[in-house]
């Protein structure tokens, strides 16, 4: 078990307690330094000065702006000016380490006015010193603060380097087990189909042989659904910390789509002809996939245009159009990339037996048309004239 690491807020507040108990134990000295005691105002002062730097994580300018303005009402009684540089400076630091050196730079220069403010209401023999002083722990103070935030900005690019890294791996594996898992099935899948022929065709000639091909057929089937089951297991293995997978996306949640698209600015119709019917998953699947695909593209490239979604269903095939009358002429628009790309869009449609057209329409704007076969019979014949090209 790791341990527990302080909370932010826990950590700057003992910090603020800390200076403000250091600024008192200073401000003992005073009468020592010769400046005069301090009086319950100028003690409630030195704690404005130094108590709000336990919020400089969640408001870095504000308690800037407090604790200077303090440091300046306490300076103006005449009481020792080094009692409340403590909170200042840090709070400028912290301002450099988390806002733009533009906005530290602004504070810096407050810093240093209010450093070579104490230096003329105290009388400073050398005033010049003093504008030194003001100068170097204000550019000290940022440059640290600055390093800081760069320190800061490259952790974080690192860790999400890393971590995009390590996703890339898992989808590699998870990759690599599909593939497996393919094989294995086709395999035990060749098997049965082997038998299954031998058993019919020797089933009235041969009982006996019929019965050992249907026994082959069951260990086989059998074999090959714990393969599934375990390659499956692994590949549904997550984070636990991850959230719950969304249910698989199908056509009834297409308006669903339609009405995010046009809350992003894209205004989208939405027509479906034919009596709409429950269809295989994987074809739904494919097809709210290249609907969403070719929505995304049209929102990212068509620039100010109207897109139009039209839904067919046939007898035998469903049939998916995507329009849009934007500016769509160039083909390379529409990434070509593994995924959702054009690429994955070709290979969604080439799995399930269909076909796919994208480009740009003679009359402006770009179109997507997907036709999927609904049927068995049609996805393996689609499939075979595939295979023949």
């Amino acid at each position: 078990m790791r341990p527990r690491t302080p909370r932010p807020l826990v950590v700057d507040t003992l910090i603020a307690v800390a200076m403000a108990v250091v600024a008192v134990l200073v401000a003992q000295e005073s009468r020592a330094q010769g400046w005069p005691e301090l009086d319950a105002r100028a003690y409630a002062l030195v704690a404005l000065a130094h108590l709000p730097v336990a919020l400089r994580g969640r408001h870095p300018v504000a308690v800037f702006a407090v604790v200077e303005a303090a440091a300046a009402c306490y300076i103006s009684l005449g009481h020792w000016p080094v009692v409340c540089t403590f909170g200042a400076m840090l709070a400028l630091y912290t301002v450099a380490s988390v806002r733009p050196p533009h906005t530290a730079l602004a504070c810096a220069v407050c810093t240093s006015a209010v450093w070579v403010y104490a230096g003329v209401v105290s009388h400073s023999p050398s005033m010049a010193s003093v504008i030194g002083q003001a100068l170097l722990y204000s550019s000290v103070l940022v440059w640290f603060g600055y390093l800081a935030r760069r320190s800061a900005e490259l952790t974080r690019r690192l860790r999400a380097e890393h971590a995009e890294r390590a996703r890339r791996a898992v989808a590699e594996e998870r990759g690599r087990i599909a593939r497996e898992l393919h094989d294995v099935v086709a395999h035990h899948m060749s098997v049965i189909s082997v038998q299954a022929g031998l058993a019919r065709f020797v089933f009235d000639s041969d009982p006996a042989k019929a019965r050992g091909a249907l026994g082959t057929i069951a260990d086989t089937s059998r074999e090959a659904l714990e393969e599934l089951r375990r390659m499956l297991q692994v590949l549904r293995e997550e984070d636990p910390e991850a959230p719950q997978r969304a249910p698989m996306p199908t056509l009834a949640r297409l308006g669903e789509l339609v009405d995010r698209v046009r809350a992003g600015g894209l205004p989208v119709d939405l027509d479906v002809e034919g009596t709409a019917r429950p269809l295989p998953p994987g074809v739904e699947l494919c097809a709210y996939r290249v609907v969403q695909e070719a929505l995304t593209n049209a929102l990212k490239h068509a620039g100010p245009a109207h897109a139009r979604v039209e839904l067919r269903y046939g007898a035998h095939e469903l049939t998916v159009r995507v329009t849009d009358d934007g500016e769509g002429a160039d083909p390379d628009r529409m990434p070509t990339g593994g995924g959702h790309g054009l690429i994955g869009m070709r290979e969604r449609a080439t799995l399930y037996g269909g076909t796919i057209s994208v480009g740009p329409r003679t009359e402006g704007g770009y179109e997507v048309r997907l036709t999927l076969p609904t049927s068995a019979a049609e996805r393996d014949r689609g499939g075979a004239r595939e295979a023949e090209r």
